[in-house]
């Protein structure tokens, strides 16, 4: 449904891999409501998924640009100023991974240059690509920036490894920064806390699939979908949310506040 809610808006989206991602989908469901954007995602990742399909659907120049580097990064945001024609009005951070996850390491056996790495570029590239705008001055009044995390920043979900203290990292660094961006520059910067979502990235945690269908039977509303999140995101950057800031905002079908639920129950008495 478009009611064309990002009409003139510009921004930058990171992370679209493939069309199971979240920033894959928010890139469909922004261009279907007027808005326009550069993609961009680090050099190895483009390699590996199909962006250039996703800049052609949607009209889009992609910029490669690795998030942990502030090089690239002050060249994404000038760049895409020029090729946007001006400041910019919303931008989605969707980049996580665990070094330690892909090898295999238990968190209770970190190989902490795997550590350092993965912090890098899940939770510190936040930081980096805020204090590249906020430098800058590449965003607008009202603008809104939204990045990606999940309850494990809160709670703890053994298999989820060293991530889990990236978003505690990353969550952390959308108030203290939400804080300077909103008093100086009246930007706003949230997370989104999203249900466990089967992209490529997701699927890297042990025993995945096994925890979707736990989370689906914990939420009341069953668990929101890749789409479900990108049409949430497109309303933080619309007009309409222009006084939420510094949030972490739970879209999760109610699994956030649930003890527990009647079908889990029913399991274990089986």
């Amino acid at each position: 449904m478009s009611i064309n809610l990002l009409k003139g808006k510009k921004g930058i989206i990171f992370g679209a891999l493939d069309e199971n991602s979240i920033a894959w989908k928010t890139a469909e469901t922004v261009h279907a409501q007027g808005g326009t954007f550069v993609l961009t995602n680090a050099p190895i990742a483009m390699r590996m998924g199909q962006i250039d399909e996703l800049a052609k659907k949607t009209g889009s120049e992609i910029i490669p640009a690795d998030a942990t580097s502030e090089a690239d990064l002050d060249n994404l945001v000038a760049k895409s100023m020029e090729i946007l024609g001006g400041k910019i009005d919303f931008v989605l951070h969707a980049i996580g991974m665990s070094v330690n996850v892909r090898k295999g390491r238990a968190y209770t056996d970190e190989k902490y240059d795997f550590t350092t790495k993965g912090w890098d570029v899940s939770a510190l590239s936040f930081h980096k690509v805020l204090q590249s705008l906020y430098k800058a001055d590449a965003m607008n009044e009202w603008g809104s920036v939204v990045a990606l995390s999940y309850i494990a920043a809160q709670r703890t979900f053994p298999d989820y490894n060293d991530m889990a203290d990236n978003k505690a990292y990353l969550e952390s660094v959308a108030r203290s920064f939400g804080y300077f961006f909103g008093k100086e520059k009246k930007v706003r910067v949230n997370t989104i806390s999203q249900s466990p979502t089967p992209t490529t990235a997701g699927q890297g945690v042990k025993g995945f699939n096994n925890f979707i269908s736990y989370a689906e039977k914990m939420s009341p509303l069953g668990n929101a979908s890749a789409q479900d999140c990108a049409d949430y995101t497109v309303t933080l950057f619309s007009d309409f949310t222009k006084k939420v800031t510094m949030q972490n905002l739970f879209h999760d079908g109610g699994f956030s506040n649930t003890g527990v639920s009647q079908e889990i129950v029913d399991k274990f008495s089986e």
